[in-house]
């Protein structure tokens, strides 16, 4: 009885920025969706190759504002007006002049929490594991390669279409990964 691993996708290796940058654009265009690129360095103009849209984090910080906005507000009336009213010298039982400094600063934390807990959501973590890791070329990602990987569960795939595509983008050296 064997075990065979199953395969992750297909990591192919590029030498420099232009070819990456090349390549990020011809496997934009071939319509590939699950597929990612890997470099030592940001590189300018990589996402408008890649056709990364803006990021939706902005929305969870956004919203975690105004929940916290209005948690501070209603903590502040509830208190003051109706769980504990205390009338001092004819003064109205709430004012939102006087709610405004605890709203603000919740406003500010539930944005934090909302933004950190959107980016964890949308970036799919914690991940415990990650199959390029394993990859005994890929921790040149860190110091002089460029790597892009084709995930095997994109809808495009093909693993003799996708290696042609990849050689025809300028890869020297490809390679099948196993998770």
């Amino acid at each position: 009885m064997s075990t065979h691993a199953k395969a992750f996708g297909l990591l192919a290796e590029f030498d420099t920025t232009p070819t990456v940058l090349h390549a990020a654009e011809r496997i934009r265009d071939a319509g590939f969706r699950k597929w990612d690129v890997f470099t030592p360095f940001p590189i300018h103009g990589m996402d408008r190759a890649m056709g990364v849209k803006n990021s939706k984090v902005g929305w969870f910080a956004f919203l975690g504002g105004v929940t916290g906005y209005t948690t501070g507000m209603l903590m502040i009336w509830w208190m003051n007006a109706v769980d504990y009213p205390i009338l001092i010298g004819g003064k109205p039982m709430f004012s939102p002049f006087g709610a405004f400094p605890p709203s603000y600063e919740l406003t500010i934390l539930f944005g934090a929490f909302g933004a950190l807990g959107g980016m964890l959501f949308l970036n799919r973590l914690p991940k415990l594991h990650h199959p390029l890791l394993k990859h005994r070329r890929f921790a040149l990602a860190t110091h002089d390669k460029f790597f892009v990987v084709i995930e095997t569960s994109d809808p495009k795939y093909s693993e003799t279409e996708t290696r042609k595509l990849l050689e025809a983008a300028g890869s020297k050296r490809i390679e099948m990964v196993e998770e």
